[in-house]
């Protein structure tokens, strides 16, 4: 089992910065591709970002090409969500989420492991 805990959401005004940590456990970290997503009320949950598991290939949507960066660090099984230029439609909340992939995963369906979820608010 693999278990996923993020943290760093908050409330920010547009045009600020967050970063969102993840913390895995549970299995080997370096063998997963690892994928951000978030969901408003009443959408359905969109990619946002993803990095593959060796941390030299990275993928986004988008609208969040050029202010969105993810990372990781294998050797500490975390990975992060740097959010730049922060919108108001960026408000959700944002998803960690780990799969068995030698890509970059953009499909939800790909990813079998979740964590539980942190709120994001970027007010105007």
């Amino acid at each position: 089992q693999v278990h996923l805990v993020e943290s760093g959401g908050g409330l920010v005004q547009a045009g600020g910065s967050l970063r969102l940590s993840c913390a895995v456990s549970g299995r080997t970290f370096s063998t997963f591709a690892m994928g951000w997503f978030r969901q408003v009320p009443g959408k359905e949950r969109e990619f946002v970002g993803a990095i593959n598991y060796s941390g030299s290939e990275t993928d986004y949507t988008d609208s969040v090409k050029g202010r969105f960066t993810v990372s990781r660090d294998n050797a500490k099984e975390m990975v992060w969500l740097q959010m730049n230029n922060l919108k108001p439609e960026d408000t959700a909340v944002y998803y960690c989420a780990a799969a068995r992939s030698i890509y970059v995963p953009k499909y939800e369906i790909s990813y079998g492991f979740w964590g539980q979820g942190t709120q994001v608010t970027v007010s105007s």
